[in-house]
Protein backbone atom coordinates (compact mmCIF):
# COMPACT_ATOMS: atom_id res chain seq x y z
CA UNK A 1 0.00 0.00 0.00
CA UNK A 2 0.98 3.88 -1.25
CA UNK A 3 0.51 7.03 0.14
CA UNK A 4 0.16 8.48 3.47
CA UNK A 5 -0.13 6.52 6.57
CA UNK A 6 -3.76 6.94 7.86
CA UNK A 7 -3.68 7.57 11.63
CA UNK A 8 -6.32 7.47 14.75
CA UNK A 9 -5.79 9.18 17.84
CA UNK A 10 -6.16 7.80 21.51
CA UNK A 11 -7.35 10.75 23.99
CA UNK A 12 -7.86 14.36 23.15
CA UNK A 13 -4.07 15.31 24.99
CA UNK A 14 -2.74 18.72 24.82
CA UNK A 15 0.15 17.14 23.19
CA UNK A 16 -1.85 15.85 20.00
CA UNK A 17 -1.49 19.45 18.92
CA UNK A 18 1.94 19.45 18.32
CA UNK A 19 1.80 16.41 16.18
CA UNK A 20 -1.43 17.43 14.34
CA UNK A 21 0.70 20.63 13.40
CA UNK A 22 3.37 17.81 12.44
CA UNK A 23 1.22 15.84 10.29
CA UNK A 24 -0.37 19.14 8.53
CA UNK A 25 2.62 19.64 7.01
CA UNK A 26 3.41 15.92 5.34
CA UNK A 27 2.59 14.25 2.80
CA UNK A 28 3.41 10.68 4.32
CA UNK A 29 0.42 11.18 7.51
CA UNK A 30 -2.56 11.49 7.48
CA UNK A 31 -4.76 11.37 11.20
CA UNK A 32 -8.33 10.79 10.11
CA UNK A 33 -9.70 9.93 13.66
CA UNK A 34 -9.73 10.47 17.00
CA UNK A 35 -11.02 8.82 20.26
CA UNK A 36 -11.84 10.10 23.67
CA UNK A 37 -13.98 8.21 26.37
CA UNK A 38 -16.33 11.03 26.27
CA UNK A 39 -18.15 11.14 22.97
CA UNK A 40 -18.96 14.46 22.89
CA UNK A 41 -15.58 15.74 23.02
CA UNK A 42 -13.90 13.26 20.64
CA UNK A 43 -16.87 14.70 18.28
CA UNK A 44 -15.71 18.37 19.07
CA UNK A 45 -12.36 18.04 19.07
CA UNK A 46 -12.51 16.70 15.38
CA UNK A 47 -14.47 19.06 13.88
CA UNK A 48 -12.28 21.91 15.55
CA UNK A 49 -9.02 20.23 14.22
CA UNK A 50 -10.30 18.92 10.87
CA UNK A 51 -10.46 15.28 11.58
CA UNK A 52 -13.12 13.46 9.66
CA UNK A 53 -14.17 10.65 12.56
CA UNK A 54 -14.68 11.05 15.53
CA UNK A 55 -15.28 7.76 18.31
CA UNK A 56 -16.50 8.01 22.17
CA UNK A 57 -14.37 4.80 22.95
CA UNK A 58 -11.10 3.83 22.25
CA UNK A 59 -11.95 0.14 20.97
CA UNK A 60 -14.32 2.08 18.45
CA UNK A 61 -11.04 3.68 16.98
CA UNK A 62 -9.43 0.23 17.08
CA UNK A 63 -11.71 -1.48 15.14
CA UNK A 64 -12.01 1.01 12.20
CA UNK A 65 -10.65 -0.79 9.62
CA UNK A 66 -9.37 1.90 7.77
CA UNK A 67 -7.06 3.35 10.75
CA UNK A 68 -3.48 1.71 10.29
CA UNK A 69 -1.42 2.94 12.77
CA UNK A 70 -2.13 5.30 16.21
CA UNK A 71 -0.68 7.38 18.39
CA UNK A 72 -1.51 6.98 22.37
CA UNK A 73 -0.97 10.00 24.24
CA UNK A 74 -3.13 8.86 27.64
CA UNK A 75 -1.91 8.94 30.97
CA UNK A 76 1.88 7.07 31.53
CA UNK A 77 0.10 4.05 33.37
CA UNK A 78 -2.04 3.20 30.05
CA UNK A 79 0.60 2.72 27.83
CA UNK A 80 1.48 -0.51 27.92
CA UNK A 81 -2.64 -1.66 28.25
CA UNK A 82 -3.56 0.42 25.27
CA UNK A 83 -0.43 -0.39 23.06
CA UNK A 84 -1.32 -4.10 23.24
CA UNK A 85 -4.30 -3.64 22.36
CA UNK A 86 -4.13 -1.45 19.62
CA UNK A 87 -1.15 -3.98 18.43
CA UNK A 88 -3.51 -6.97 18.82
CA UNK A 89 -6.23 -4.95 16.54
CA UNK A 90 -3.45 -4.78 13.76
CA UNK A 91 -2.58 -1.30 14.75
CA UNK A 92 0.91 -0.20 14.07
CA UNK A 93 1.64 2.24 17.58
CA UNK A 94 3.56 5.56 18.22
CA UNK A 95 3.23 5.69 21.82
CA UNK A 96 4.05 8.61 23.85
CA UNK A 97 6.79 8.48 26.40
CA UNK A 98 7.87 6.79 29.01
CA UNK A 99 6.36 3.45 27.47
CA UNK A 100 6.97 2.08 31.10
CA UNK A 101 8.86 2.06 34.18
CA UNK A 102 9.27 -1.42 34.08
CA UNK A 103 10.96 -3.70 31.96
CA UNK A 104 9.12 -6.48 32.02
CA UNK A 105 5.77 -4.24 30.94
CA UNK A 106 8.31 -2.88 27.70
CA UNK A 107 9.51 -6.16 26.61
CA UNK A 108 5.68 -7.30 27.14
CA UNK A 109 4.64 -4.61 24.59
CA UNK A 110 7.25 -5.43 22.25
CA UNK A 111 6.48 -8.92 22.55
CA UNK A 112 3.13 -8.06 21.22
CA UNK A 113 4.04 -5.97 18.45
CA UNK A 114 6.53 -9.24 17.17
CA UNK A 115 3.13 -11.66 17.13
CA UNK A 116 1.19 -8.79 15.60
CA UNK A 117 3.77 -8.12 12.97
CA UNK A 118 3.48 -4.33 13.44
CA UNK A 119 5.92 -1.54 14.70
CA UNK A 120 6.14 -0.36 18.20
CA UNK A 121 7.70 3.28 18.58
CA UNK A 122 8.15 5.25 21.68
CA UNK A 123 8.00 9.12 21.22
CA UNK A 124 10.90 10.74 21.85
CA UNK A 125 10.86 13.01 18.86
CA UNK A 126 14.26 14.82 19.81
CA UNK A 127 16.12 12.01 18.61
CA UNK A 128 14.52 12.82 15.20
CA UNK A 129 15.60 16.36 15.19
CA UNK A 130 18.60 16.99 13.09
CA UNK A 131 19.93 18.86 16.30
CA UNK A 132 20.33 16.12 18.08
CA UNK A 133 22.06 13.71 15.01
CA UNK A 134 24.85 16.36 14.41
CA UNK A 135 25.33 16.47 18.75
CA UNK A 136 25.99 13.12 18.43
CA UNK A 137 27.92 13.11 14.97
CA UNK A 138 30.12 15.83 16.49
CA UNK A 139 30.60 13.44 19.98
CA UNK A 140 31.30 10.28 18.10
CA UNK A 141 33.83 12.31 15.36
CA UNK A 142 35.44 13.11 18.61
CA UNK A 143 34.61 17.15 18.49
CA UNK A 144 35.66 17.23 22.24
CA UNK A 145 37.89 14.32 22.67
CA UNK A 146 37.33 11.50 24.51
CA UNK A 147 33.77 11.55 26.56
CA UNK A 148 34.22 11.45 30.36
CA UNK A 149 31.14 13.33 31.61
CA UNK A 150 27.33 13.75 30.27
CA UNK A 151 25.17 16.01 31.89
CA UNK A 152 21.51 16.82 31.71
CA UNK A 153 18.13 19.20 32.98
CA UNK A 154 14.58 19.04 32.62
CA UNK A 155 12.41 20.88 34.93
CA UNK A 156 9.44 23.57 35.40
CA UNK A 157 7.14 24.45 38.04
CA UNK A 158 3.85 22.77 37.67
CA UNK A 159 0.86 25.27 38.98
CA UNK A 160 -2.06 22.82 38.74
CA UNK A 161 -2.16 20.26 41.10
CA UNK A 162 -4.79 17.79 39.65
CA UNK A 163 -2.77 17.43 36.52
CA UNK A 164 -2.15 13.95 35.54
CA UNK A 165 1.73 14.25 36.14
CA UNK A 166 1.21 14.42 40.08
CA UNK A 167 -1.26 10.98 40.13
CA UNK A 168 0.89 8.26 41.60
CA UNK A 169 -2.04 6.01 40.41
CA UNK A 170 -1.36 6.87 36.73
CA UNK A 171 2.51 6.41 36.70
CA UNK A 172 3.00 10.62 37.16
CA UNK A 173 5.98 12.60 38.69
CA UNK A 174 9.10 14.23 37.92
CA UNK A 175 11.32 11.42 36.47
CA UNK A 176 8.88 9.82 34.03
CA UNK A 177 7.39 13.03 32.70
CA UNK A 178 10.67 14.97 32.26
CA UNK A 179 13.55 13.32 33.80
CA UNK A 180 13.19 10.49 31.13
CA UNK A 181 14.38 12.90 28.41
CA UNK A 182 17.44 13.39 30.75
CA UNK A 183 18.23 9.39 30.89
CA UNK A 184 17.45 9.08 26.84
CA UNK A 185 19.65 11.70 26.21
CA UNK A 186 23.02 10.57 28.35
CA UNK A 187 22.37 7.27 26.82
CA UNK A 188 22.63 8.22 23.35
CA UNK A 189 25.60 10.12 24.21
CA UNK A 190 27.66 7.69 26.40
CA UNK A 191 25.84 4.63 25.89
CA UNK A 192 23.75 2.35 28.80
CA UNK A 193 24.50 2.73 32.45
CA UNK A 194 26.07 0.45 34.24
CA UNK A 195 25.31 1.60 37.94
CA UNK A 196 22.85 4.77 39.02
CA UNK A 197 22.04 6.32 42.11
CA UNK A 198 18.92 8.22 42.63
CA UNK A 199 17.73 10.84 45.15
CA UNK A 200 14.32 11.89 44.67
CA UNK A 201 11.62 14.65 47.11
CA UNK A 202 8.37 12.84 47.26
CA UNK A 203 5.47 15.18 46.48
CA UNK A 204 2.08 14.79 49.47
CA UNK A 205 0.37 13.21 46.03
CA UNK A 206 2.91 10.63 46.01
CA UNK A 207 4.97 10.83 43.01
CA UNK A 208 8.64 12.64 42.46
CA UNK A 209 8.04 16.36 42.63
CA UNK A 210 12.45 16.00 42.08
CA UNK A 211 14.33 13.95 41.27
CA UNK A 212 18.35 13.67 40.61
CA UNK A 213 20.72 10.80 39.13
CA UNK A 214 23.88 10.14 38.76
CA UNK A 215 24.98 6.92 36.71
CA UNK A 216 28.17 5.20 35.35
CA UNK A 217 27.78 4.39 31.74
CA UNK A 218 30.09 2.17 29.47
CA UNK A 219 33.53 3.15 29.13
CA UNK A 220 34.10 4.77 32.22
CA UNK A 221 31.58 7.86 31.35
CA UNK A 222 29.94 9.58 34.02
CA UNK A 223 26.75 11.14 33.60
CA UNK A 224 24.44 13.52 35.94
CA UNK A 225 20.87 14.44 35.35
CA UNK A 226 18.34 16.89 37.57
CA UNK A 227 14.94 16.62 36.92
CA UNK A 228 11.77 18.39 38.46
CA UNK A 229 8.14 20.06 38.41
CA UNK A 230 8.46 22.25 41.46
CA UNK A 231 11.32 24.19 40.20
CA UNK A 232 11.87 27.20 37.49
CA UNK A 233 12.19 26.22 33.70
CA UNK A 234 15.31 24.68 32.16
CA UNK A 235 16.50 22.06 29.66
CA UNK A 236 20.43 21.46 28.86
CA UNK A 237 22.13 19.12 27.90
CA UNK A 238 26.47 19.02 27.69
CA UNK A 239 28.54 16.37 26.36
CA UNK A 240 31.88 17.09 28.26
CA UNK A 241 35.31 15.49 27.11
CA UNK A 242 38.85 15.70 27.98
CA UNK A 243 39.16 18.54 25.15
CA UNK A 244 36.05 20.59 25.68
CA UNK A 245 32.67 20.40 25.63
CA UNK A 246 29.45 20.34 23.07
CA UNK A 247 26.32 22.43 25.02
CA UNK A 248 22.67 22.50 24.01
CA UNK A 249 20.33 25.16 25.72
CA UNK A 250 17.20 23.42 24.05
CA UNK A 251 17.91 19.78 23.61
CA UNK A 252 14.11 18.24 23.69
CA UNK A 253 12.13 20.83 21.77
CA UNK A 254 14.87 21.76 19.54
CA UNK A 255 13.27 25.05 18.75
CA UNK A 256 16.15 26.98 18.80
CA UNK A 257 18.88 24.37 17.45
CA UNK A 258 22.42 25.42 17.79
CA UNK A 259 25.01 23.45 19.59
CA UNK A 260 28.07 25.53 21.51
CA UNK A 261 31.46 24.29 21.09
CA UNK A 262 33.22 25.06 24.43
CA UNK A 263 37.10 24.83 24.52
CA UNK A 264 40.06 26.08 25.25
CA UNK A 265 40.29 28.51 22.24
CA UNK A 266 37.16 30.02 23.07
CA UNK A 267 32.97 29.22 21.97
CA UNK A 268 31.76 28.46 18.13
CA UNK A 269 28.33 28.44 17.68
CA UNK A 270 27.30 25.28 14.92
CA UNK A 271 23.71 26.34 13.57
CA UNK A 272 21.06 23.05 12.33
CA UNK A 273 18.53 24.08 10.17
CA UNK A 274 15.24 24.19 12.44
CA UNK A 275 12.71 21.25 11.75
CA UNK A 276 9.96 20.04 13.31
CA UNK A 277 10.55 16.91 15.75
CA UNK A 278 6.80 15.97 15.72
CA UNK A 279 6.54 15.56 11.77
CA UNK A 280 10.14 14.06 10.87
CA UNK A 281 9.22 11.69 14.31
CA UNK A 282 5.42 10.91 12.31
CA UNK A 283 7.54 10.49 8.78
CA UNK A 284 10.02 8.21 10.17
CA UNK A 285 7.61 5.61 11.33
CA UNK A 286 4.68 6.18 8.84
CA UNK A 287 8.00 5.37 6.26
CA UNK A 288 8.58 2.51 8.05
CA UNK A 289 5.26 1.22 8.16
CA UNK A 290 5.37 1.17 4.00
CA UNK A 291 9.08 -0.31 4.47
CA UNK A 292 10.60 2.63 3.08
CA UNK A 293 12.64 3.25 5.78
CA UNK A 294 13.78 1.61 9.38
CA UNK A 295 12.27 2.99 12.48
CA UNK A 296 14.50 4.83 14.49
CA UNK A 297 13.88 3.26 17.76
CA UNK A 298 13.00 0.23 18.84
CA UNK A 299 13.00 -2.84 21.05
CA UNK A 300 16.27 -2.44 22.26
CA UNK A 301 16.27 1.66 23.15
CA UNK A 302 12.67 1.22 24.76
CA UNK A 303 14.08 -1.73 27.06
CA UNK A 304 17.52 -0.06 27.73
CA UNK A 305 15.32 3.21 28.96
CA UNK A 306 13.03 1.46 30.85
CA UNK A 307 15.88 -0.81 32.39
CA UNK A 308 17.56 2.48 33.93
CA UNK A 309 14.16 4.34 35.03
CA UNK A 310 13.52 1.10 36.86
CA UNK A 311 16.80 1.23 38.67
CA UNK A 312 16.61 4.74 39.28
CA UNK A 313 13.83 4.43 41.32
CA UNK A 314 14.55 1.24 43.12
CA UNK A 315 17.88 3.48 43.91
CA UNK A 316 15.40 6.29 45.29
CA UNK A 317 13.70 4.32 47.11
CA UNK A 318 16.24 1.86 48.86
CA UNK A 319 18.76 4.54 49.06
CA UNK A 320 21.68 2.69 47.44
CA UNK A 321 23.21 2.48 44.17
CA UNK A 322 22.07 0.23 41.93
CA UNK A 323 24.12 -2.31 39.14
CA UNK A 324 22.96 -3.01 36.01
Amino acid sequence: MNGAVRWGFLSTAHINDRLLSGAADSDRVDVIAVASRDAARAEAYARERGMERAYGTYEELLADPDVEAVYISLPNSLHVEWSIRALKAGKHVLCEKPLSRRVEDVERAFDAAERADRLLMEAFMYRHNPQTAKLVELVSGGAVGRLRLVRAAFSFRLADADNVRLNASLDGGGLMDVGCYCVSGLRLLGGEPEQVYGEQVISQSGVDELFTGTMRLHGDVLAQFDAGLVVSERDELEAIGEEGSLFLDDPWHCERPVIELRTADGMEEIAVAPADSYRLQLENISNAIRGEAEPLLGRDDAVGQARAIEALYRSAADGRPVKL
